[in-house]
């Protein structure tokens, strides 16, 4: 091994930025970016450096932060815009107004959440935003899931089969139930509720815009 890349893997060890072991042996950057990529103990002292100049240097990071919010400020309003030059193509479908109305009034509509989710005891209701995610956005089948809120005299998996058979959604596609206790013990949701949910900051962004757009078209 050449003797400066043993000194600078001391000098590494000593956890000494890539910076200083170059100012200090003449190696380029990148040349230490080569010899240190595969070693954990390396990773492990970036991430620790890393912290360091984080917090002796707030400015910088709460730069970062500004940075980070600005971008994804931009990538919502991309999203948006794409909803908005979608509308026209979709807005006279009678699937894709169904399930807008619906998530109007029954779904998750928090901006903070990056998922599009609805909840319902109706099996009608759940089939057919199923429907409208499937066949009118064209949502793949394997993207869509469901999980149900249960109470503890409800068999879980008698409640999964009923919802499947009920709403289409296969068995593969359902999540894990959560049990509750509710106020008044005797009183009981046959089937339990169910949440029909897609992953995804930029199909939520659209629905909302939607739900903008047909309520100045109603207007």
């Amino acid at each position: 091994m050449r003797k400066d890349k043993v000194k600078a893997y001391e000098l590494r060890r000593k956890e000494k930025s890539y910076s200083e072991i170059s100012r200090t042996l003449k190696i380029a950057k990148s040349t230490l970016a080569g010899w240190f990529k595969d070693e954990e103990w390396s990773q492990s002292i970036r991430d620790k450096l890393g912290t360091l100049q984080s917090l002796a240097y707030p400015k910088k990071l709460a730069a970062i932060r500004k940075a980070n919010k600005e971008r994804w400020a931009k990538t919502h309003q991309n999203y948006r815009d794409a909803g908005e030059k979608k509308f026209e193509s979709l807005k006279d479908n009678p699937l894709f107004l169904a399930g807008i109305m619906l998530y109007w009034g029954e779904g998750e509509k928090s901006p903070k959440m990056s998922r599009v989710k609805l909840a319902n005891t109706d099996p009608a209701m759940i089939r057919l935003f199923y429907l409208f995610l499937k066949d009118a956005l064209k949502v793949p089948a394997d993207r869509i899931f469901i999980w149900l809120l249960l109470y503890p005299d409800l068999n879980d998996d008698m409640q999964k089969r009923f919802w499947s058979k009920a709403t289409g959604v296969p068995l593969s596609q359902f999540k894990g139930s959560i049990y509750i206790k509710g106020r008044h013990p005797t009183k009981r949701l046959s089937y339990g509720v169910c949440n029909i949910y897609v992953q995804g900051r930029e199909l939520k962004e659209k629905i909302l815009t939607w739900i903008i757009l047909y309520q100045k078209l109603l207007a």
